[in-house]
Parts: C-alpha cells; structure tokens; sequence
C-alpha cells in the first residue's frame, strides 16, 4: 500500500489550504446538492462541464451564434455548405414552377436539362454574378431574382461575419498530459501534470488553480469537500517550453497520509484551471482539465521532453509530453 506522505517530517508552508469547514463550504458554482451527489466526474477532460440543463423552451436555450462560433471547422463547412446547396435547390425549384419560359436562354430541353439550368442559374443570381446568358421573364421569376439577391447578400454578409468571428476569437490550445502523477519531489512527493501550448503563438502571465474534490465522511453521511491545493508555483510570467504543475504534499496538504486506494474510494477528481494572455489578441484565455483518481499514477514521474543536440538545448518534443517513467516514491511501503 503506498502513502503519499513524506518519508520524514517537513515544516508546514506558510499559505495555509483552506480549513475543512470552509472547504465544505465550496461547490466551486456547482451547487451543494448536484456536488454532493455526483458520481461522475465534474469537468470533462476537453473541459467542458458533466451537467445537463433542461426545462427551457428550444427557442430559448438554443444560442446559434455560439454554436455556429464555437463548433468544429469540419462541421462549420459542411453546415455552410448544405445551406448553399439547399437553398440554390429551392430557388431552382421555384424557377421551375414559374413555367418554361420564366428562364429565357435556358438550353436545356429535358426535365434534367430544365433542372441543372435553374440550379446554375440560381447560383449565379445568389452570387450576383450575372453572365447574362440566362434571364428571367415575367413577374414571378423576376420576384423570385430580387428575393434571391436579398438572401444571397445577406448570407454572405452573414458568412463573411461568422469567419471573421471565429478566426478573431482567441483560444488556448493547451495539451494536458493524459495522466497526473504522485512523484518524488524535494525529498518529499508531489502531485503533478504537464501542460504545454499547443500554438506557434506565445502566452504569459499563464497562472494555475488546482482545486481537489473528494468525498469524505462516514459511508451513511459522506459530502463532497473541496480543497485548492497550494502550488509549488501557481503563475509564470513566460510559457515558451512546457510547464509540470506541482503541489507538494506536505503536512500542510490535503493528500498528506491519504494512500492511492483511498483517493479512489473517496472518487476524487483534481480540477484544473488556467488563465493566460495572448500575445496575438492581448486578451486572456482559459483552459480547463481534470484527472479523476483512477487518472493519477502513483510512484511514476514525467519523462524527460527537452531535445539536446551536443551540449545545446534546442527545445522539447511534444510527442513526449504524455510519457511517464517509473519512480521509487520516499518512504513508500508495499
């Protein structure tokens, strides 16, 4: 069974964590009772969070302009793109029920013909291209024109808005290591994880919060406590390379005495947060993670990243920022 305890005794840091009772205190805006009664983890690890809202209307609840900015670049194409090619079907359509000659120009003779010629035609009046081969012929297919214009401007004014939003909005892409880790730390241990910045773009001022959850009582009355675990060193002005968060488990820490079987009894999650800004935007960004228990490696510690060449540094490998190794923890027992 190993402990993660120092192997001897070592005087208490100054900044103290929070106290029991007012760590009970603290749902971190989960609310007591969904805290309390969880038994899944609180924060995903892409950092989205485990909890569900219903009982709104959809008209209400719905945000498309945040869906449409946040959504991945995949489906934000192919949305677009469905959207162009139905709406050029309908407008086709519309051409087509006008009759024959509301399209004067048109070669096409057949029902596919007739078709892709309403199709392209549509394309061209959405687009405001106008060859001026096709035109239209009486009051409905003239109509339909002036709608379809309006439509296309405003679409793609719509369009052009929404890119714009989402290539000016500023986002962390930090990579968090797949597992946390209890590792021999200044002849005690520590609890650690590895992030590093993802972008060619650079962040300062990147500060951490660590915040330990867990259930602790007797198995009839047992409430979820939180705990802000103090760091080794919660801000760096500079994050060029990668950065291994440390808390040190000393006597003044919440994992003093607690064994790995324990944490996982008690389902504890460690929830992460972090704050930068922005060299490109000069705005702050936030990531967040967690590691539940079963995610922690005890007695393993983080495998070398830097990459030397002679007596150079020459930088890191972020392919190795997930690898572990193993460490012999002071004073583990089996």
């Amino acid at each position: 069974m190993t402990t993660l305890r120092p192997s001897k005794p070592h005087p208490t840091v100054s900044i103290q964590p929070p106290t029991a009772d007012s760590a009970a205190q603290e749902d971190l805006g989960f609310g007591t009772k969904v805290s309390q009664q969880i038994r899944t983890r609180l924060l995903n690890r892409d950092g989205s969070f485990n909890v569900a809202r219903k009982g709104l209307a959809l008209q209400r609840a719905w945000n498309p302009f945040h869906e449409l900015v946040t959504m991945s670049w995949t489906r934000f194409y192919l949305l677009v793109l469905g959207i162009y090619v139905v709406t050029n079907l309908l407008f086709a359509s519309a051409f087509l029920l006008c009759g024959e000659g509301a399209l004067l120009g048109a070669p096409g003779r057949t029902t596919a013909g007739r078709t892709l010629d309403a199709f392209f035609f549509s394309v061209q009046t959405l687009a405001t291209i106008g060859y001026g081969r096709i035109s239209p012929e009486g009051l409905a297919a003239n109509t339909l024109v002036a709608i379809e214009a309006l439509v296309g401007m405003m679409g793609f004014a719509l369009a052009t808005g929404l890119l714009f939003a989402r290539f000016s909005r500023p986002i962390a892409q930090i990579i968090f290591s797949r597992q946390a880790v209890i590792a021999p730390y200044r002849e005690i241990t520590g609890f650690m994880f590895r992030i590093a910045n993802e972008r060619t773009s650079q962040l300062f001022e990147v500060e951490a919060t660590v915040v330990m959850s867990r259930l602790e009582g007797e198995p009839s009355e047992r409430v979820r406590k939180f705990n802000t675990l103090t760091l080794e060193r919660s801000k760096v002005m500079f994050f060029p390379l990668h950065w291994i968060v440390v808390h040190p488990i000393n006597e003044a820490s919440p994992l003093f005495g607690l064994t790995a079987e324990q944490l996982l009894e008690s389902e504890a999650e460690f929830l992460v947060l972090l704050t930068a800004v922005d060299e490109t935007f000069s705005q702050a960004v936030h990531a967040r993670s967690s590691y539940k228990a079963e995610e922690v490696a005890v007695g393993a510690r983080f495998a070398d990243m830097f990459q030397r060449e002679g007596e150079a540094l020459t930088g890191i490998d972020l392919r190795r920022i997930h690898d572990i190794e193993p460490a012999s923890l002071p004073g583990s027992t089996s």
